[in-house]
């Protein structure tokens, strides 16, 4: 199927949108994105991943150049236009053109529909395996493009046949790559609540499993990871996956736990009635 793109109030196809090289995202790397899916034809929790979106281009001093109806009616035509039933949907909004490779006049914004690339079935049972790596992310509440960290790694990824990396520093976890991290110790479900992007499949989640389990938002120590009955991570693909390994490191029983199996039959359910 074809994707398209708007760009700046134009919609074109992906094949056709072009970007000029004086861009700052380019050149200083300054820009944020997002992303998010659909489910039965429907942008899922729109108004939160919007919420997001606006926050990130304070916090980056971006001006947005679309309003909230404005964008909603342009992710509509894109999805109409893929042909698909579900789609994916980016956000890019980039500093803009600078002839001086440094003064901001006016931002770029793409809005772009994509292929949704889901996880095997089979890791929802089996779970993945990650590394760790000592890294925290610049200015980790913010979306923004800088992935340079996730791409130095992906030659030892690849090597250590593993799916992602888990973020940590000083003895403390953070997030994977592109992804949240909960643990759960007998009952109480834990997840990191700093030096994070707090998703919104994990804000979903913990919604979820409130009056099901204690809930805490806190610190947590590798160690504490590496010790859990059941680790998992969230994501807009990923939903609710369980981590099996870190390293070489076996976590809980090895595959999916009872508590992480219900947290998503809970996800499972909500976006089947989307």
């Amino acid at each position: 199927m074809a994707h398209h793109c708007y760009f700046n109030g134009k919609i074109d196809s992906v094949e056709q949108t072009n970007i000029h090289i004086t861009d700052l995202g380019l050149l200083r790397g300054y820009g944020l994105f997002d992303y998010f899916r659909t489910y039965n034809g429907r942008p899922f929790q729109w108004d939160w991943y919007w919420e997001r979106y606006e926050r990130s281009a304070r916090l980056l001093r971006l001006p947005n150049p679309v309003q909230k109806d404005e964008a909603y009616q342009v992710v509509m035509s894109l999805i109409e236009k893929s042909g698909l039933d579900d789609c994916a949907i980016r956000f890019v909004l980039t500093g803009g053109y600078a002839e001086d490779s440094v003064s901001m006049s006016k931002p770029n914004l793409l809005i772009i529909s994509e292929d949704i690339h889901p996880v095997k079935p089979e890791e929802y049972t089996s779970g993945i395996k990650v590394i760790a790596y000592e890294y925290v992310r610049d200015l980790p509440e913010i979306k923004s493009t800088d992935y340079k960290h996730f791409m130095i790694l992906q030659a030892d990824i690849k090597a250590a046949q593993a799916s992602d990396v888990l973020f940590h520093k000083n003895g403390y976890i953070s997030e994977l790559s592109r992804s949240n991290v909960f643990i759960f110790k007998g009952d109480t479900l834990i997840t990191p609540d700093t030096d994070i992007l707090k998703g919104i499949t994990r804000r979903t989640t913990l919604e979820l499993a409130k009056g099901h389990f204690k809930i805490e938002e806190r610190s947590v120590k590798l160690t504490e990871l590496l010790e859990a009955d059941e680790v998992f991570t969230t994501s807009t693909t990923k939903r609710v996956l369980p981590i099996t390994k870190v390293d070489d490191s076996v976590l809980g029983s090895g595959k999916i736990g009872p508590k992480t199996q219900f947290l998503l039959d809970l996800i499972n359910e909500k976006i089947k009635n989307w």
